[in-house]
């Protein structure tokens, strides 16, 4: 076997799984943002969701996005995995159904491993933005449709040879294909589901929710940071040594820069350095970097995580005073900085980086045309995800409903939608504590 192939195999695998352990990092954010009666409840769903997303895109998923077909979708290759030869001698057997992704050498099973984390990633996104009243069973279907039919068809357009990167729209590791989708996604969900009970007083005043655990919040976050590193320079999906380090350079560059504004931020806007904002303004500045970490330079990437990390404080804010719900701050991670970030590549890119692909932005002498072109990707994403994702919820709100009953949201989900508690000792002691008191009052009368 050919040593470039095999190394570029081992790194693609490798980047792959740390995209895969990702979903702990969003398992322990989205927990630790959450309440504690409903900590059983956001750890099923990370868990389920990898596992549901596996299904969609292996048996559907995968062709409609990389499969050759039309501008709007692929047509070939759709159940083909399952008896494709890929050993080295013969190659790839069914690599002719997918010439969207034949630029990368490895074989056709490390291609779908490494899509298909990806694909995951999405699907998690939308977990966290309606948390803490929806039902889990229309939770786990809405998962299925996503990564089984939205995600693909706006990745085919991008990544799948489709009619937006015919136009020349750019986005390297997935700020629209991945988290865009999944803030559309997230935010139509949380406009048919409504706000949490108590969010909101009579007079529409914000009741502030706290999470539960900022220690497992702030873990997630590590996690998800160091996923990064295989997010984006993985996203070569070949061991091509410079691109790789410079891509793992303004990764960093960015996330460290929008920790510091994110932080200053919350500082000014609240009084104090908000945890919980200087969490979400890591995770932005890695969202913004992820379409243009490949085209931009190193202080670049910072101005771009300087500007997400004061985007995702402002955002919190903006989507509070909508009434818009949600309990982990996706829609401002993922939704805004994935618009932002798809954008910089229009405004920051440099054709010194990767020769003969996005050309200059324009601050950088490109003109109008790349910036435009990004514009427009951004807004067909937006309209068809997000419509698309309206009909599908609306459709199991009247099908299977979506939202837990008041009771049940109240008590909590862990009660309800899974008879057990993540902390048991906690609510017994609680419970202790309480009939001593009484006791005791009862003895003092």
């Amino acid at each position: 076997m050919d040593t470039k192939v095999a190394l570029d195999t081992i790194w693609t695998l490798l980047a792959a799984m740390l995209v895969f352990w990702m979903n702990a990092g969003f398992a322990c954010v989205e927990a630790g943002f959450a309440r504690q009666k409903n900590c059983v409840n956001i750890l099923s769903k990370n868990f389920i969701v990898f596992a549901v997303s596996s299904l969609a895109f292996y048996f559907i998923g995968w062709g409609l996005m990389f499969g050759n077909g039309s501008g709007f979708m692929g047509m070939e290759g759709l159940f083909a995995l399952g008896g494709a030869d890929n050993s080295p001698a013969t190659g790839d057997a069914y690599q002719g159904a997918y010439s969207s992704i034949a630029w990368a050498t490895v074989p056709l099973h490390a291609k779908f491993f490494f899509q298909l984390v990806f694909a995951g990633t999405a699907a998690t996104i939308v977990s966290g933005a309606v948390a803490e009243r929806i039902k889990y069973g229309s939770f786990i279907v809405f998962s299925f449709v996503l990564v089984a039919l939205m995600y693909p068809v706006t990745g085919h357009w991008i990544w799948g040879g489709g009619w937006l990167a015919g136009a020349g729209f750019w986005d390297f590791a997935g700020s629209t294909v991945v988290h865009s989708v999944g803030g559309w996604a997230a935010l139509a969900g949380i406009l048919v589901l409504g706000p949490r009970f108590g969010k909101y007083d009579e007079n529409g005043a914000i009741r502030p929710i706290p999470g539960h655990n900022l220690s497992l919040a702030t873990l997630g976050c590590f996690i998800l940071w160091l996923g990064w590193f295989g997010f984006n320079p993985g996203s070569t999906m070949a061991a091509a040594v410079n691109d790789m380090s410079r891509i793992a350079l303004t990764t960093n560059s960015a996330a460290i820069a929008a920790i510091l504004t994110a932080t200053i931020a919350s500082w000014i806007t609240m009084g104090k350095p908000d945890l919980g904002m200087t969490l979400n303004g890591c995770l932005a500045g890695l969202v913004a970097i992820t379409a243009p970490c490949a085209y931009v330079s190193i202080e670049s990437s910072l101005v771009i995580g300087a500007v997400a990390g004061v985007l995702v404080v402002l955002a919190v804010t903006m989507f509070d005073k909508l009434k818009i719900d949600d309990p982990v701050g996706a829609l401002s991670v993922h939704l805004v900085n994935g618009v932002f970030g798809t954008i910089c590549v229009g405004l920051f890119a440099q054709d010194q980086f990767m020769p003969n692909t996005t050309g200059n932005g324009l601050l950088f002498g490109g003109g109008t045309k790349l910036l435009m072109a990004q514009l427009t990707g951004v807004a067909a994403v937006a309209v068809f995800t997000f419509v698309g994702a309206l009909v599908v919820w609306f459709i199991l709100k009247a099908t299977l409903g979506i939202r837990v009953s008041l009771s049940e949201e109240i008590e909590g989900l862990d009660i309800g939608e899974h008879g057990n508690m993540a902390y048991p000792e906690f609510n017994i002691r609680k419970q202790s504590y309480s009939f001593a008191g009484s006791r005791s009052q009862e003895v003092t009368r």
